[in-house]
């Protein structure tokens, strides 16, 4: 029991210590000036959602540095960052292949050289992803394990680092949700309330991390909107949408925000997400029926029920949709007919 104490009051002091003067250190990058330049490319083209240019720049890096496992981690990334934006099925053999074997690679790395920070960061980082991963394809009991561990090997950083900002992106993520997923059982021994904690990290991520600022940027928007801090979710957003404005990751969340505040501008948001997609996404019907379905319920919020009844309809009458996506819409599209019937009738 006096180890967990140890332990609890250390990491405690560490991050006050970190969060209180890290801001006056620049960011890591990592030392080949090389390898520098092209994660923060093939990132900047991740972000823009050009996936093709990512997937060259990281399949470069690869085949260039087979040593290091960044070209593998990052041509996952990719894999998962488009699928998802897409709404598409993932690769799920070839994704958990690449990052499977990437932590492999950087854990012989680690035994040979201990004591390299940017080892552990790759096999944290690997693992990390994988954790997304599952989470996002369901698996959450191994999401969550692997994700556990994925913490375990960033704090591991912060204890030989207390500067290495990347690893604040993940501590910073799991912290705030844990927090916020066990607080009905903060009245227990050593389940102390780490939200704020979560959220100071991602803060310091945002402003010094090199690689990852953006899902530092997308963590805190959808925190802040969880804490119905809308406010706050849209002046993070809007900032990102200043170095980014075509991101429809960055639009999701403040359109999200704006729900709350201002129906009319979440309408344009979603409406430019909405037109945003490549033309050879047409029979993708997910993203078209979600986007719509919001719409029509930000113009029912305004009143406007003729304009949320088109919307329903447009969605009511798409043909030809894949059986896969009419089960896995089929919950949102028993939504769309009950707010139809409940306009209709105020009609």
């Amino acid at each position: 029991m006096q180890e967990i104490v140890r332990l609890a009051l250390y990491k405690s002091i560490l991050i006050f210590f970190v969060i209180l003067f890290c801001a006056d250190y620049p960011a890591q990058t990592y030392p080949d000036a090389q390898v520098d330049s092209m994660l923060k490319t093939g990132i900047w083209h991740i972000v823009n959602q050009e996936y093709t240019a990512a997937n060259e720049v990281f399949h470069s890096l690869d085949l260039e540095y087979p040593q290091l496992p960044l070209g593998k981690i990052y041509l996952a990334a990719n894999m998962i960052a488009e699928a998802y934006d897409y709404a598409q099925d993932f690769d799920e053999k070839y994704i958990l292949k690449i990052l499977e074997s990437a932590k492999e690679q950087s854990d012989v790395l680690i035994r040979n050289d201990k004591e390299n920070i940017w080892y552990r960061y790759f096999y944290a980082l690997a693992e990390g992803y994988i954790s997304y991963f599952e989470a996002i394809n369901g698996n959450w009991f191994s999401a969550l394990s692997t994700g556990i561990n994925s913490i375990s090997a960033f704090e591991k950083i912060l204890i030989i680092d207390n500067k290495f900002f990347e690893s604040f992106i993940a501590i910073g993520t799991f912290e705030y949700w844990r927090s916020r997923k066990m607080e009905f059982m903060n009245w227990l021994p050593f389940t102390n309330d780490t939200k704020e904690t979560g959220i100071n990290l991602l803060k310091v991520a945002i402003d010094s991390s090199s690689y990852n600022t953006h899902l530092a940027v997308n963590s805190l928007i959808w925190i802040y909107i969880d804490q119905k801090k809308y406010d706050d979710a849209i002046k993070v957003a809007e900032k990102a949408l200043a170095e980014f404005p075509q991101s429809r990751t960055f639009k999701w969340g403040v359109a999200r925000a704006y729900e709350e505040i201002n129906p009319l501008q979440a309408i344009e948001l979603y409406s430019e997400i909405l037109d945003s997609y490549p033309s050879s996404l047409k029979e993708n019907y997910k993203n078209e029926i979600t986007l719509k379905h919001l719409i029509a319920q930000q113009y029912a919020k305004l009143g406007e029920e003729e304009k949320a009844i088109q919307y329903c309809d447009e969605i009511l009458s798409t043909k030809n949709i894949p059986k896969k996506t009419q089960d896995e819409l089929s919950g949102r599209i028993e939504r769309v007919k009950s707010l139809k019937k409940e306009l209709s009738k105020k009609g």
